[in-house]
Order: structure tokens, then sequence, then C-alpha cells
């Protein structure tokens, strides 16, 4: 199985997913470019240029078909991918994404990439902290924060306004009914921005056969604010 990472992640956000998956699954995560130990590449990036690098990567390891777990960003590239590809796509489960950029949304990632232009991007690493948590998790949690601050700031700048110029240009919502993949939408059920659980219902209501679940207690970044509640749902989907 293949778990796809966000914007200013790296692979070392699903280490709460691997021990619970080690037994039965072969497992593959990897960094998007300019991301964690992935190379930069100068210039915007597409969604299409990001799903290539992932088929890239699977033709090299020669994974012929593999689940997908996608998360934020990764669960668009998950989407896509599995229109794209869709003979390469076990079991799909886009978790707390989108399918479109909208304008409201798309003013936010304009405001950030603009302030990491000019100011780089340890100006972005608080604001993007406390968005991906719920207070209460913050308050409880300081050390998880600080793992969280390391990741953000193993971004390269080019990585960042490369996968944002990517996210921006999302827009895949029409093509979701091409999807032939067992699918599973997965929300925090406190997230109010990245993936909100109606937001993630309706995608669902777009795939023959797909559902939706919201994991409690868990803001956007869900597998991490919530391991147990995300491994509970992710396990009894792909088994």
């Amino acid at each position: 199985m293949t778990f796809v990472t966000g914007i200013a992640n790296d692979l070392t956000m699903w280490d709460g997913q691997v021990p619970a998956l080690a037994r039965d699954f072969r497992i593959l995560r990897y960094d998007l470019r300019g991301h964690g130990g992935s190379g930069t590449t100068p210039g915007d990036y597409t969604i299409d240029l990001l799903v290539q690098d992932l088929r890239a990567l699977l033709d090299s390891l020669q994974v012929q078909k593999t689940d997908l777990v996608g998360l934020g960003l990764g669960g668009a590239l998950a989407q896509a991918f599995a229109i794209e590809h869709p003979g390469r796509v076990e079991r799909l489960m886009p978790c707390c994404c989108r399918a479109r950029m909208v304008p409201d949304f798309a003013a936010l990632w304009h405001k950030l990439r603009e302030t990491v232009r000019q100011n780089g991007l340890e100006t972005i690493v608080e604001p993007t902290v406390q968005r991906w948590f719920s207070e209460d998790f913050k308050a409880a949690h300081p050390e998880v924060l600080d793992k969280i601050r390391r990741m953000i700031r193993g971004t390269t700048l080019e990585g960042y306004l490369g996968v944002t110029a990517a996210f921006l240009g999302l827009d895949v919502e029409d093509r979701l009914p091409e999807i032939r993949a067992p699918t599973l939408y997965v929300s925090g059920a406190e997230d109010k921005l990245g993936g909100p659980p109606p937001l993630m219902d309706n995608l669902s209501r777009k795939i023959s056969g797909a559902r939706h679940v919201s994991v409690p207690k868990a803001a956007h970044i869900a597998n991490i604010q919530n391991p147990e509640g995300f491994n509970r749902v992710l396990g009894e989907f792909l088994k």
C-alpha cells in the first residue's frame, strides 16, 4: 500500500500508521518534490506532474497495483491518480482533502505563497501548525507540535511554492465518477477548512459505491491527532 503526503509534510507523518499495518502489508511512503528527502525542481508544479511522479516511482519499484491513501494534497493526488490510472489502484482512501480549488480557499493559499516568497518559509510554520490541529490537542501535546514544526521546516522554499501552485490548479471533481476502485473518504470531525466532513461526504456521493467516515477528535491532520481512530478506519477498509 502507498501513502501520499501533503503540503509541508514528509513521510514521517505516517509513523503512527506503519506499526498497525506492517504485519499485513508492504508499505511505501515517499516525499513529494521539494519535501523531506526528495529533490527539488524550480518553478510551479501541477497535479499532473505530481501524479506522474507517483507513477514513475511505482514503475521503478515494479509495483503494478496498490492501495492508495493520501491526506490533504496527498488525498487530492490519490484521487487524480485513480482517475488517470484506474488499473493501478486496488482501494482508494482520500483523507481530509478536496477535489477542486474554490476562490475563497484559493485566497488563503495565495496569501501564504506571497508571505513565503517575501519572508521565507519560517513565517508560515506557526500559522500552519495552529491550523492543522484542534485547540484541545494543541494544549495537551506540545511535543507533537514541535515535531510538526520540524517537519514543515524540512520543506524547501521551491518545493512549497511548487506544490502549492499545483494545489491551486486542482480541478478533478467533475471526473470523480470515473473512479472505479472501492473508495472511502475520511475526514477529521473537527476539520473546519482543509477537508470539512460535509464537503468530503459530498465528494463520496460522486463515486459509485463510495462511502465517507469521519474520525472523531481529529482536525485536519487526522492520522496524527487521533492515530487510533484513524487506524481503526484504515484497517477496517483495507481488510
